[in-house]
């Protein structure tokens, strides 16, 4: 019998078979064979002898539909092309891959495929957690990844009740103004992003708000026509610079980017208008580029990948301290969980738990001292 049980490939037996051997249930093998508690020694070894008898390999679909875990996280983001995505993304696969998990992908690009996304809830029962990448979520959108009962974090962009890996973007703004303003400059622009947009992102808003507060101590009136909206593209930060040399009040001695991509733009104006950086105007951006240093941008830098990496690393360690089970009964969020602790971040309580990253001014050739 036990001749016959061997001559079967592995690829036909299951663990029913396992369980039939071995004279226990499915879910004793499922336990057993993961080490989990709850198993007597002797049970644990009758079972992996019949697994071995059988040549039993288990398949990760299997395991997922047995165990509940498909060892994949989801991640959503509205774009996938740009560079903080992609870095961000970056960080996330190599914090999983560490963890023996998969990504899985979804690129919101549209309201269409948002809208799918969300009545079809592509990631139920596909994957084990879900990230939001700099995606702003309504309050029904937030309620279907709750509906999941599986652990949830946000990166860059804050979600109310999820935990987050973010910075302080108010502070970076602040660090960058008053650079320009410790090298006297009073004339001061910023290009952001159109917080009146359809998306709703959270983050040019307060980049502004920092602009705005550095200026207002330093006594600085704020034109309004000197908050101009680039987009967060290069293409973006070339069309505000140019309007922004074109007023006819005269134009800023320097100029505040909120991303290093619209700075780069911004630069190119410069150059193309025949003016020179820092000689005419300074620029200082935001998030080091991995080009920020070919430009030679003064920028305020930020960890991108890192922040990526703290939310993936923070998920697997839910997944490690709760097993699918007990996830049928907890809210898998920020609430009601001691997040991992992340070198270098800080931890926030309140409805915007998670860890604020530190950001530091990286000083480069595109600012200088105000012209006479």
């Amino acid at each position: 019998m036990a001749a016959q049980g061997r001559s079967r490939s592995s690829a036909q037996v299951s663990i029913i078979d396992v369980a039939a051997r071995a004279g226990v249930s499915v879910a004793t093998v499922s336990r057993a064979l993961r080490d989990l508690p709850n198993v007597s020694p002797v049970t644990r070894d009758r079972v992996l002898r019949a697994a071995t008898d059988l040549q039993y390999t288990a398949s990760p679909l299997a395991a997922g539909l047995v165990t509940g875990r498909m060892r994949a996280v989801g991640v959503v983001m509205p774009y996938a092309g740009r560079w903080f995505f992609a870095e961000v993304v970056r960080g996330i696969e190599e914090a999983l891959r560490d963890h023996g998990y998969d990504l899985v992908l979804h690129v919101l690009a549209d309201t269409d495929r948002r809208q799918g996304f969300f009545a079809s809830m592509p990631v139920r029962r596909r994957v084990d957690a879900v990230l939001i990448v700099a995606l702003p979520l309504e309050q029904h959108e937030v309620d279907v990844l709750r509906s999941l009962k599986i652990p949830l974090a946000a990166v860059a962009e804050p979600v109310a009740g999820v935990h987050g890996e973010y910075i302080d973007n108010t502070r970076a703004a602040r660090i960058a103004v008053q650079h320009l303003v410790n090298l006297g400059h009073r004339r001061i622009a910023c290009i952001g992003g159109d917080m009146a947009g359809p998306e709703r992102f959270s983050v040019p808003g307060m980049r502004s708000r920092g602009y705005r507060e550095a200026c207002a101590e330093a006594g600085i009136t704020v034109l309004p026509e000197w908050e101009q909206d680039g987009r967060f593209t290069a293409q973006g930060g070339e069309r505000a610079m140019s309007v922004l040399l074109a007023q006819p009040g005269g134009r800023p001695t320097a100029v505040f980017c909120q991303s290093d991509e619209m700075a780069f733009g911004a630069m190119h104006a410069l150059r193309r208008s025949g003016l020179r950086c820092p000689e005419d105007v300074s620029i200082v951006g935001v998030d080091d580029h991995e080009l920020a240093e070919t430009f030679d941008m003064t920028t305020v830098a930020q960890p991108v990948i890192e922040q990526g990496a703290a939310a993936a690393r923070w998920v697997v360690g839910l997944l490690d301290r709760v097993t699918p089970t007990d996830a049928e009964d907890e809210e898998l969020s920020a609430s009601g969980f001691e997040g991992l602790d992340v070198p270098g971040a800080v931890r926030v309580p309140g409805p915007l738990e998670g860890h604020v990253h530190p950001v530091r001014l990286v000083l480069r050739g595109s600012t200088g001292p105000a012209p006479a």
